[in-house]
């Protein structure tokens, strides 16, 4: 977790210092949430890239198990919801809203096979592959926004076969960051803006070690608001330089 209050003030702080502007909470907030999205979905591609390239056996310098622990983080599990009122009825699973990345899905202690729909049509005309509760599988279908101000479009409906299974699915996923929140009250007085943690805050939910990426790439966005160009290349050319050493 990194605090968003102390993301903030050290983004007011730098574009202050260089007498460049100024962006509200509402705007900081907005671009937390881009932010915070980007470095999420990063994480999957460098991931991909790494599983490819031989690693050290160093404990702190393997970059895939440090990717792993910071993708960790999201890893949750929750009961779908079972839903039988459609029209035509074709009763389906609801998965949860905050999901991005379905890993399995669990009916009594057994792993659901996923198959598409093509697949599922041949298995269920054969007695012998006839799906059973012993032995059940899943079509996934339908697309969700996982969260207010997401743009990660995620599967929403698990049909699972036979449909004499109504209960006991679990889903374990990997769930889409909450939206950081600088939450604040107003100086009656002077009009400032006053952090409250307590009211709707939110903290930014990425690795601890994230921080000065979340506070770069925030720059970055933040010269695009206030149209200061010099900023945006500034921070730009610091992230190229970490992705560089990053990948080296």
């Amino acid at each position: 977790m990194v605090n968003v209050d102390t993301v903030y003030k050290t983004v007011l702080y730098i574009l202050n210092k260089e007498q460049r502007g100024y962006i509200t909470p509402d705007e900081f907030n907005r671009l937390g949430t881009q932010v915070q999205l980007e470095i999420f979905e990063q994480y999957f591609e460098e991931l991909n890239q790494h599983l490819r390239i031989p690693q050290t056996d160093s404990e702190y310098a393997n970059r895939i198990k440090n990717l792993e622990e910071k993708i960790d983080i999201f890893k949750t599990f929750l009961g779908a919801t079972y839903d039988s009122t459609t029209t035509p009825a074709t009763p389906y699973f609801d998965l949860p809203n905050n999901l991005h990345r379905l890993g399995t899905l669990i009916y009594n202690e057994k792993e659901i096979q996923e198959v598409n729909r093509n697949e599922y049509f041949l298995i269920n005309k054969s007695p012998l592959t006839k799906p059973t509760e012993s032995n059940p599988i899943y079509v996934l279908e339908g697309t969700i926004l996982p969260v207010p101000g997401a743009t990660l479009i995620a599967p929403n409906k698990a049909y699972v076969y036979p449909d004499s299974i109504t209960s006991g699915v679990t889903a374990y996923y990997i769930k889409v960051p909450s939206p950081p929140i600088w939450g604040y009250t107003v100086d009656p007085t002077s009009g400032a803006y006053l952090f409250a943690n307590n009211l709707n805050s939110n903290h930014f939910e990425l690795h601890p070690s994230e921080q000065v990426t979340i506070i770069l790439n925030i720059l970055m966005y933040s010269g695009v608001v206030i149209r200061d160009p010099q900023i945006v290349q500034t921070a730009a050319n610091m992230i190229q330089q970490d992705e560089a050493l990053e990948k080296q």
